[in-house]
């Protein structure tokens, strides 16, 4: 199974040009105490990426982005390619989070077309599947998730973060219990070997919903939990710092 534990920042729509302080001491701590074990991500909106990534220059941080277009370049207004991306500094991309499938209509087709672009452009996309409410308490949440995985997940090309954010758990302070994260994450964990082989043995589940610094040890410890993408909590640096505190100690 994978090994290292990888925290990444969701920022969404937050941060400004003072977040400087809030990534210096994020960068300060990996600097200090990250490690091999243990890997450190954060998504801010485009207009701060390349920013982010001067702040924390030769860090060990991975910047990336919250999204980004199936194509290369064109007539998309307001959309961002992930050529781009790569070219100002981001490692890594955040694909069909739950916001953008229910904000912006996004099917699974289209996240796996995006994941196909990070790719080509040599980004790591992580590709975000979760249930709803109505959808756990009907009994689908399992079948909902591995088809999303199915459809989304490009099945030629395991160099991909897979992250489980249950909907219903998202910003509202609700977080699935440990034995609802240690089934889906199995479940997931035997889809993508059954898509990979092998290789998806190798491929980091994330889990995220409301992963806080209070939580965050009890969640890392779960079997096939390779790492937590964080909301609100990676937006105070003494929160998002306790979080990858924690997958240090897992780790260790």
């Amino acid at each position: 199974m994978a090994n290292q534990k990888y925290i990444i920042g969701n920022w969404k729509m937050n941060g400004s040009l003072n977040s400087k302080g809030l990534v210096s001491e994020i960068d300060d701590f990996c600097r200090s105490k990250l490690g091999d074990k243990v890997a450190v991500g954060i998504c801010p909106p485009f207009p701060l990426i390349g920013l982010v990534n001067e702040w924390s220059w030769e860090s060990p941080i991975n910047i990336g982005a919250q999204d980004c277009h199936f194509k290369e370049s064109g007539a998309h207004t307001g959309d961002v390619s992930a050529v781009l991306l790569k070219e100002i500094g981001a490692k890594i991309v955040i694909i069909g989070h739950s916001e953008r499938r229910s904000n912006h209509g996004e099917t699974s087709q289209l996240v796996c077309d995006k994941a196909k672009a990070a790719l080509l452009a040599g980004l790591k996309p992580v590709i975000c599947v979760g249930e709803t409410d109505e959808e756990r308490k009907s009994g689908n949440a399992i079948k909902v998730v591995l088809n999303q995985i199915e459809q989304s997940c490009p099945a030629e090309n395991a160099n991909i973060i897979v992250a489980y954010e249950p909907v219903w758990a998202i910003g509202t302070g609700n977080v699935a219990s440990p034995q609802d994260i240690l089934e889906m994450h199995n479940e997931i964990r035997a889809k993508l070997i059954e898509i990979y082989g092998h290789d998806g043995k190798k491929i980091q589940i994330l889990y995220g919903g409301s992963v806080n610094a209070k939580n965050a040890e009890e969640i890392l410890q779960t079997q096939n939990v390779d790492g937590a993408l964080v909301g609100g909590a990676s937006l105070k640096a003494p929160d998002f710092i306790a979080i990858i505190d924690a997958a240090i100690n897992v780790s260790n």
